[in-house]
């Protein structure tokens, strides 16, 4: 990367009107009311949905298949439009689970991808003038005497926060996320309510260890309020493709930063899944879709650390001077290390897979940590066979071209409805699991958005090569 000249702090003194803001504290049995009130939001929308398709199938039934099929359409676009609302209106987490779905086209209508992709990077900003306290309180100064210049308009904001354009008294033109005053309160009582909405699911899905799947959420979202967690990312990222001119990471600025205030160095950019902008710049879709498949991959298998949250709002491409794709990575403040038994389970499934040996297939689940103790182990194996069987049969040369009829196949375990209880109880969710598939399903969505037909084994061969070049000897040794 090219050397970028250092913050200087500037050495005016805050003015003694600046404001400092004390979060609102509300009694425990405020926060209860407020938490209840929010889970009762989020059911009355998802009723709503779920309604909406209860009542289409059962036209469906009365009129037949044929005159019910024209409303389908219309009944998805308006339950499209109902999830963003709720999503926005609810904010905290129920905007990041729209960040997902909006990148999930192939398992889901596309007018969901199409309504939710606003969520990435153009959620409702937040007032100026809460920005200006939340930074005057964080750093003691206002942001017009902490920069020479500070843009009122965010050029971004998400679910925790927004970005701001500012220059630094020294000339250095820098991106300034804050987070939204009160922001932990509320991730707090969502995470309460989701925790709620767990236990309630699990009297019907029985699944083990479900309170690890919550813990890991809690664990990242922790992480995503404290922006000097990010800044320390942003450097270790910044390290792991210190060699690669062509993956950039913002640099942090320390001086005007603390943990609610992040300054760092400003990217220019298209967003990777606008392909009128990626023509603009001559930059093809599958060559951004590997490049971005190939951070992946070193990451993942080489050092040991990727982003937990790489949604199409969190990259940006730039033409190199040559015409070669460059990528800048954004928003790492989930990013998180490699839990080593997942990536050492997950090459001995690659292994058996290839070699179609089920019982090395079965020895990766087991690496990995997704046989609950107390399990039954034998329907497990029996049903990891029965599913890696289907995957051998399944085309997916084109991503593109896998209908929800065929991915809800792949996803049935053909089990009865006791068996399947029983299969619940004996899967756990592994340390770390959480992080790598929510990654995977993202990031993977998105390639197959960019490049249907782009082969991943294919390009994740080198660094697959690699690892077991590197690590063979250490998992052999297990």
């Amino acid at each position: 990367m090219e050397d970028r000249p250092a913050v200087i702090a500037p050495t005016e003194p805050a003015p003694p009107s600046v404001l400092r803001i004390a979060p609102r504290a509300r009694t425990p049995r405020a926060s209860t009311v407020w938490a209840m009130w929010r889970m009762t939001r989020a059911s009355l929308w998802f009723a709503l949905i779920v309604s909406s398709y209860l009542f289409q199938k059962a036209f469906a039934r009365v009129l037949g298949e044929r005159l019910a099929a024209a409303r389908w359409e219309r009944v998805h676009a308006r339950n499209a439009r109902r999830l963003y609302r709720a999503c926005v209106g609810m904010r905290g987490v129920y905007i990041k689970m729209g960040q997902v779905l909006s990148i999930m086209g192939t398992f889901l209508p596309p007018v969901y991808a199409r309504e939710l992709e606003a969520l990435q990077d153009k959620v409702p900003a937040r007032p100026f003038k809460d920005i200006d306290k939340a930074i005057a309180a964080s750093l003691g100064a206002r942001p017009h005497v902490l920069f020479a210049s500070f843009d009122e308009t965010p050029v971004a904001a998400a679910s925790l926060g927004q970005v701001h354009r500012a220059t630094t008294h020294d000339g250095e033109e820098v991106a300034v996320k804050v987070l939204y005053p009160n922001v932990e309160a509320i991730m707090r009582l969502d995470l309460r309510v989701i925790g709620w909405a767990l236990a309630v699911y699990r009297r019907f899905v029985p699944i083990a260890q479900l309170e690890r799947l919550h813990a890991q959420l809690t664990e990242m979202l922790e992480q995503e309020t404290d922006l000097s967690h990010e800044a320390r990312c942003l450097t270790r990222m910044g390290a792991c493709f210190a060699d690669d001119p062509n993956v950039l990471v913002p640099e942090p600025r320390p001086a005007l930063s603390s943990n609610r205030v992040l300054t760092m160095t400003f990217m220019e950019g298209v967003k990777v899944s606008d392909r009128d902008a990626l023509a603009r710049l001559g930059l093809e879709p599958q060559a951004v879709a590997r490049k971005l498949v190939e951070a992946f991959y070193k990451n993942l298998l080489i050092d040991g650390f990727f982003h937990a949250d790489p949604h199409p709002g969190n990259f940006f491409a730039q033409r190199g001077p040559h015409g070669e794709v460059r990528i800048v990575m954004l928003d790492l403040g989930s990013a998180t290390p490699v839990h080593a038994p997942l990536v050492d389970g997950m090459m001995t499934i690659l292994g058996g897979f290839m070699a179609k040996d089920d019982a090395m297939v079965m020895a990766g689940v087991e690496t990995m940590g997704f046989v609950a103790e107390g399990g039954d182990r034998e329907l497990l194996e029996r049903t990891v066979k029965q599913y890696f069987q289907k995957l051998l049969n399944l085309d997916i040369s084109d991503f593109g071209n896998i209908g929800i009829d065929q991915a809800s196949e792949l996803a049935d375990p053909g089990l009865r409805r006791r068996e399947l209880r029983k299969l619940m109880r004996s899967v756990s969710f592994p340390e770390g699991w959480f992080y790598l598939e929510r990654a995977a399903v993202i990031l993977f969505g998105l390639s197959g958005q960019l490049a249907p037909r782009l082969n991943l084994a294919q390009v994740g061969f080198p660094f697959v090569a690699r690892y077991l070049a590197t690590r063979g000897p250490r998992r052999t040794s297990r």
